[in-house]
Parts: structure tokens; C-alpha cells; sequence
């Protein structure tokens, strides 16, 4: 599927006239952009529907998928925020009641992110038709493409995690 920015560059002559392939790198950019797009569509209105920012949404997705408990230098290091700012979200993510903050060690020092179970509530409402799309998408597929999907989706997590931002550092 081409874009209109491809049509634009194939009429000025800057394309070769093949069409891309289904595996084309550009394909795929062109599909993560959009499925990006659209997911920040719906994070965005749940942002604004709670009084919240696009990064508040980030962190509670954060706290949510964690393997353990997530702690706020955890969360500084998963966002690329500084201390401050990290400082600022949990902030308002736990006057909200998105969040509560627990010292469950017996170091008084650390410090462990809950998504409060209220909110779980409210943001499993608002992105059901998230979760509905999903469904709907994934019964187009066997179970053996679903696999590779999954593979597909692990493995760009994973070196997108490894990618350090150019002045970051």
C-alpha cells in the first residue's frame, strides 16, 4: 500500500516504478508508523479524559507491564525522563489515584509503583475498543502466524529498548 508521500515521490520520478515488496523495510515502517499513530490516538484521549499527560499514560502502561514491582528509578531509566520529572508524574499519577506508591522492604528508601485497582478498572473501559480491535485483527490469522507475529513484535521491543537516543548518552 503505497502513501500519498510515495505516490508524490513516484510521479516526480524519485521511485522505481516496482511496487514494494510485502517484506519491503518501508512497508513495515510505513505499518508501525500507523498502528503507532493510532494507539497514541487512544493514549492521548485517556490523557485528556483524566486529566493526565501522554508520558503519565506511558508510565502507567510501565507500572502495568512490569515483571516486578516497579520502582520510580526504574521507571526514569523505561521513560528517558530525568529524576525531576519522573518525580513530577508519579506525582500526579498518585493525587489522580492512577497509582499508590508502597515501601514494601525493609529498606524505608525503596520505593514500589502499584496501578491502583480503580483505575485498572477505568483504563480496561476506555481501551476496550483497543482490546476489541486486537481480537478482531488476531481472528484473521491462524495460530501459526500468530506465533510468528508475536516473534516479530518481541523482537523489535527488544531492539528498540536497545537504542539509546542521540544526546542521551
Amino acid at each position: 500500500m503505497a502513501t500519498a508521500n510515495d505516490r508524490e515521490l513516484h510521479a516526480r520520478g524519485d521511485q522505481p516504478d516496482a511496487p514494494e515488496a510485502p517484506t519491503d523495510l518501508h512497508a513495515f515502517a510505513v505499518r508501525l508508523r500507523r498502528v503507532n499513530g493510532e494507539i497514541n490516538r487512544l493514549v492521548h484521549a485517556f490523557a485528556g479524559d483524566h486529566g493526565l499527560h501522554a508520558t503519565d499514560v506511558q508510565a502507567l502502561a510501565a507500572i502495568l507491564d512490569a515483571d516486578e514491582p516497579m520502582t520510580p528509578k526504574r521507571l526514569r531509566e523505561h521513560l528517558g525522563l530525568t529524576s525531576g520529572a519522573v518525580t513530577a508524574c508519579v506525582d500526579r499519577l498518585e493525587r489522580a489515584g492512577h497509582i499508590r506508591r508502597v515501601r514494601e522492604s525493609a529498606d524505608r528508601r525503596v520505593v514500589h509503583l502499584h496501578y491502583a485497582a480503580d483505575a485498572r478498572s477505568a483504563a480496561r473501559t476506555h481501551f476496550r475498543p483497543l482490546a476489541e480491535a486486537t481480537e478482531a485483527a488476531r481472528s484473521r490469522f491462524t495460530a501459526d502466524e500468530l506465533t510468528v507475529v508475536l516473534r516479530f513484535l518481541t523482537a523489535m521491543c527488544e531492539e528498540l529498548s536497545a537504542i539509546t537516543p542521540p544526546g542521551r548518552r
